[in-house]
């Protein structure tokens, strides 16, 4: 219940959540619920059409000096339903409010509910609310609600918690939607918890600029349906189609500083996206679709020169105990199942040295804009190497090149004079979650391999300032004074793969959450094989042509 209360979910959850205004001159206010012409509710709740004509009477009756709100349905106001309060409420003075509003909003404004057989009514319980029922609902005869009707079956009197588990736990079956598989009630909040909060975050207008062709077909799913998307070229040109009510969203390295200064001319907010952290069985390279993006209101996560939303969720949020209990079983569960971000790599065995302490060094993507902006001081894999070599002179250093680089895609392979001494070991074509299993440490610039080494268990030395960096769970080369808390493991994955991402289902186009992409992940990994025919013919085309 107080998860359900925390999220703010009800039976549908699809209306605008806002506060809802009282007449001020009125002390408080009560709550009559109306119901559709046809209900089975209604007649099987033994009850009928003078039962709410009786309801609303009362309620006036008993609160002359509170407003009375009467809540009918949105399709009564506009005619293609019948309700039974409509005319009622009209004619007794009472304010209607037939506009789609969570019942939340109408909920913080009331102290009494009154219902004939109406799951408002439990809601009503839920929020603390003096519930009166004028019908017989599930939750009415036990003691929890004022009831002008009885049933002679229900003589046991109780509390709202056990007629919350009999109600949703025992009596209700929960499916996850997306993966057809049986879940839990608190993994469905979790789920529409999530998905509310990106949709309500997302709505608007939005002018996206420079996607490409492949990313356009599918990048309107991760805003939601509440959101109207339009694209057009980042150039010139571009740059005087902002409109006033407009949001701009741009691929992040791709942001010019003319079109900045567009945006801040037209009052358009920015908008930056990038990849998430867990993204996808295959590489970006290979325009292998996304299951998770971030979309940056302030920055984006990799650039540490400005803040970004991860960082202002880092600093603020006041994380609750189940957020924390959903971080620590998705940790354990991206562990137990060896999940990375990109999940590409087979399993090899190594044989290494017991008597030195193992260390890993992770290739990056010199070009990338996350060395650029994240690591000030080294730039490139072969002084990242040097400098690891220099501070561990007997250490056994396994270097391992990014999987871009590899695939020929992207600049960051080591000059052909880059000493033999600086690495006793290249690892190419190995899962990156085996081989964190038998390393001590990870030395990095800012690569994602850090935060995945993090969920391991695995010591962490940062030379840039990745995102993960900066909150007392790495060793650190470079401070950031902007990230003033200290974090706990189970934090820092709260705001980096829970609330920061956006995760889509491409199946069903549909947001999703972090534990539903953990299962597709998972099933996408065991039917993977070689790659596609044109996926072969691509990457001969870009490494001939297009590599950056």
């Amino acid at each position: 219940m107080h998860r359900l209360t925390y999220s703010r979910l009800s039976k549908y959850n699809h209306a605008p959540d806002e506060p809802f205004c009282l007449d001020s001159g009125k002390r408080g206010a009560v709550l009559v619920v109306d119901q559709t012409v046809g209900d089975a509710s209604v007649e099987y709740g033994l009850a009928d059409a003078s039962s709410f004509e009786g309801m609303l009477v009362d309620a006036l009756a008993d609160n002359p000096d509170s407003e009375v709100l009467v809540k009918v349905h949105p399709d009564v106001i506009r005619g293609s339903k019948q309700g039974y309060l409509l005319e009622a409420a009209r004619r007794y003075g009472c304010r209607v409010v037939g506009e789609d509003l969570s019942p939340w909003s109408l909920l913080d404004a009331v102290q009494k509910v009154y219902v004939v057989t109406s799951q408002m009514g439990f809601e009503g319980l839920i929020a603390g609310k003096e519930v009166h029922c004028y019908g017989m609902p599930f939750y009415a005869g036990w003691g929890l609600t004022r009831d002008r009707l009885l049933c002679p079956r229900r003589g046991e009197k109780r509390s709202l918690e056990q007629l919350f588990a009999a109600a949703y736990i025992q009596y209700c079956r929960y499916i996850n939607p997306l993966t057809g598989q049986r879940c839990e009630l608190e993994e469905t909040i979790a789920l529409i918890a999530d998905q509310k909060r990106h949709l309500e975050r997302f709505s608007g207008k939005w002018l996206a600029c420079g996607f490409s062709g492949w990313k356009k077909r599918f990048l309107g799913q991760y805003f939601g349906s509440k959101s109207k998307l339009r694209f057009a070229p980042l150039d010139k040109r571009a740059l005087g189609r902002i409109k006033v009510d407009e949001q701009a969203v741009c691929w992040s390295s791709k942001i010019t500083e003319a079109f900045i200064s567009a945006c801040e001319l037209k009052g358009a907010a920015l908008w930056r996206m990038e990849d998430g952290f867990v993204r996808s069985v295959g590489l970006g390279a290979d325009l292998v679709r996304p299951l998770s993006l971030v979309i940056d209101s302030r920055g984006i996560y990799y650039d540490a020169t400005v803040p970004s939303d991860l960082e202002h969720i880092l600093n603020q949020t006041e994380f609750s105990d189940f957020l924390l209990q959903r971080a620590r079983q998705v940790r354990e569960r991206l562990v137990s199942l060896r999940l990375s971000k990109y999940n590409v790599g087979r399993s090899i065995s190594l044989e290494l040295p017991r008597e030195r302490k193992i260390l890993l060094v992770p290739g990056q993507v010199e070009t990338d804009a996350s060395i650029d902006k994240g690591s000030p001081q080294i730039k490139t894999n072969a002084e990242l190497l040097a400098a690891v070599r220099r501070e561990n002179p007997e250490a056994f250093i396994i270097y391992k090149p990014h999987p871009d680089v590899l695939g020929g895609g992207r600049y960051g392979e080591l000059p052909n004079n880059t000493s033999a001494s600086l690495y006793d070991l290249q690892v190419t074509d190995m899962a990156i979650t085996d081989l964190l299993d038998r390393v001590d440490e990870v030395h990095t610039m800012s690569s994602l391999t850090g935060f995945e080494a993090l969920l391991r268990g695995v010591d962490v030395f940062t030379y840039g300032m990745p995102f993960y960096a900066g909150w007392g769970l790495t060793r650190d080369r470079l401070a950031c004074e902007r990230r003033r808390r200290k974090l706990t493991l189970d934090e820092l994955v709260t705001g980096a793969l829970i609330l920061y991402p956006v995760y889509v289902d491409p199946a069903s186009g549909q947001v999703c959450n972090i534990e539903t992409a953990i299962d597709l992940i998972a099933r996408g990994r065991e039917k993977v094989g070689r790659p596609p025919l044109k996926t072969r013919f691509y990457r001969m085309f870009r490494n001939r042509f297009l590599k950056r």
